[in-house]
């Protein structure tokens, strides 16, 4: 049986805001010398010690680009103010931080006839590293919702692909930008590959419309919420769980 290999101490090496609401910071250090390679789009745990408990508060993140002596983590700037978010905007270079993980990379599949990846801005270094990851003759789409149109960022994405922006103030609260520009897309021929990862109930819109309205199948769709409105990770993961259990029943 595969054990999880214990968590990584990383160093912050910098930190730079990419868009007025998207911050990265570039981690390294010893623990790079044995991280596994080529882990964009892979997810990781950051560490948060809590007061009067001896686990820690886990918060989960995508690599967004790797070298071979750092990563690349993307930070929404959320106004909520949890833990991740507030150490994001805190942490200097020199600081650590506790990682677990890799866990699994979720690509999209290449070899379908189109693809199209679906996402907010949550799910935008995951979305980033799929196109970058993507062979140059690919065919397909990519949505993305941003909170403002100054958090548009140029993409390396192949040239078949074409890539549309969402400008959503209100995620979460609002799944109608989202679900509608995705409805409103006209369909190639063909079977796609579909990948879609945001809030958690415009997951639940998407994923019905994809299903129902479109036909996709469950083999040729990724599908997952990254953040539910309102809830922190723990709520949200349990949410997840009933959701998932009541979707593989039904």
């Amino acid at each position: 049986m595969n054990r999880r290999p214990p968590p990584r101490t990383f160093t912050v090496l910098d930190k730079a805001e990419i868009t007025p609401n998207m911050l990265r910071v570039t981690l390294g250090g010893a623990a790079m010398a044995d991280f596994p390679a080529d882990q964009e789009s892979a997810y990781v745990k950051l560490r948060f010690a809590q007061a009067h408990s001896d686990r820690p508060l886990l918060r989960t993140y995508t690599i967004r680009s790797q070298r071979e002596d750092s990563v690349d983590i993307d930070f929404v700037r959320h106004g909520d103010g949890g833990p991740a978010a507030r150490w994001a905007e805190d942490v200097q270079p020199g600081e650590t931080i506790d990682i677990g993980g890799p866990g699994p990379k979720k690509l999209v599949d290449p070899a379908a006839d189109w693809v199209l990846l679906i996402g907010d801005m949550t799910a935008l270094p995951a979305i980033s590293a799929n196109l970058e990851k993507l062979p140059r003759d690919t065919q397909g789409h990519a949505i993305i919702e941003v909170l403002h149109e100054h958090d548009i960022q140029q993409l390396d994405a192949p040239d078949g692909v074409a890539i549309q922006w969402v400008i959503n103030p209100r995620p979460g609260a609002d799944s109608a930008p989202l679900y509608d520009a995705v409805a409103a897309l006209h369909w190639p021929a063909g079977e796609p590959s579909v990948w879609c990862a945001c809030e958690f109930a415009t997951m639940r819109r998407l994923r019905e419309h994809l299903r129902s309205d479109r036909g996709v199948p469950r083999d040729a769709l990724y599908i997952s919420s990254y953040w539910q409105n309102g809830s922190n990770e723990e709520a949200h993961k349990a949410h997840k769980r009933a959701d998932s259990e009541a979707d593989q029943a039904g």
